[in-house]
């Protein structure tokens, strides 16, 4: 079979694929390790401080980061998985894999978040003495140490769910950690130990709106749905406007990762079979320059072929 090169880094091929190589560079899995060995030794900070001064808070908040901890190294292993090259099982490869571990991670975000505001809740009722002084110092510590962490990931949230995910857990462990500084701060100005629930509370609010965006997009794209940002019934009419291209059918657009899009179609010919080659090239680069389209699967076929015999899930 012959392939061809395009300027964007794909391969094509005479039946109408065109093929995405887009890796991420390693510097994402580098930053990952760093982030979990950050975490580690917050953890460590927190619980023998936490436990020398009999603080809930900063306990509550080294296992909230000792959970975290375990999510990078699933954020991690998921990274590491979606590298790999497609093979005859996996002929998409693995990037999708990138959506389970977002959804897994939101799941257990999820759970988390709800032990946190209940326990909030009850503290409401009575806010337990700490002292602040002590507080404020291992919080500080803990904030400077989870923003690192947070600034490490930041650089590569945008590239995949499973990265957005795991800086949405390090953003979580900081917002925490600052929450309990603030706390730390009017327990020791005005004695007011409201203030540690009632933050803890807002912030779990806070995150669970981010959770909840993770999970229906990790749930479209596991069903194969239409990517966000892409406009379906806009694309069907690109496909009608191109020369030659009288009926569009069995248009599907899906994702096996953020950044690798997908298509297939059946295109209605109303000219020879010697223009199906020009209306897959013109196809092909309409898709890629104008939606973002790069792997692509393409066929012609003639007016008179009529209505498809064995094509009941065609749209």
């Amino acid at each position: 079979m012959v392939h061809k090169q395009t300027s964007e880094g794909r391969r094509e091929d005479g039946h109408g694929h065109s093929h995405g190589h887009a890796h991420a560079p390693p510097a994402s899995l580098r930053n990952l390790v760093y982030a979990i060995v950050i975490n580690g030794g917050i953890v460590a900070f927190e619980l023998f401080f936490g436990l020398l001064i009999g603080s809930t808070a900063l306990i509550s908040d080294a296992v909230h980061n000792l959970s975290d901890i375990a999510s990078l190294v699933t954020s991690y292993w998921a990274e590491k998985v979606a590298r790999r090259p497609a093979n005859e099982r996996k002929t998409y490869g693995y990037k999708k894999i990138e959506f389970i571990s977002a959804f897994a991670h939101s799941i257990v975000l999820s759970i988390i978040i709800a032990f946190i505001f209940w326990e909030a809740l009850q503290r409401l009722a009575a806010p337990p003495s700490i002292p602040g002084r002590e507080m404020l110092w291992v919080a500080l510590i803990a904030f400077l140490g989870n923003g690192a962490a947070t600034l490490l990931l930041q650089k590569f949230a945008a590239r995949n769910f499973n990265l957005r995910g795991a800086w949405l857990h390090s953003l979580q462990d900081a917002l925490f950690s600052l929450a309990v500084i603030v706390g730390a701060l009017l327990i020791l100005l005005f004695d007011w130990r409201l203030v540690d629930p009632l933050l803890s509370m807002t912030i779990c609010l806070f995150i669970a709106r981010s959770i909840l965006r993770i999970i229906r997009r990790s749930v479209d794209s596991l069903l194969d749905a239409v990517p966000p940002g892409i406009d379906f019934q806009q694309v069907k009419e690109d496909l009608l406007a191109i020369p030659q291209v009288g009926e569009v059918n069995d248009l599907h657009i899906w994702e096996t990762g953020t950044d690798r899009l997908l298509l297939s179609v059946h295109l209605v010919s109303t000219g020879d079979a010697a223009g199906h080659e020009a209306i897959v090239r013109e196809t092909q680069a309409m898709l890629s320059e104008k939606h973002g389209i790069g792997h692509t699967t393409i066929q012609i076929l003639p007016a008179s072929a009529g209505t498809l015999a064995h094509c009941d899930h065609c749209n």
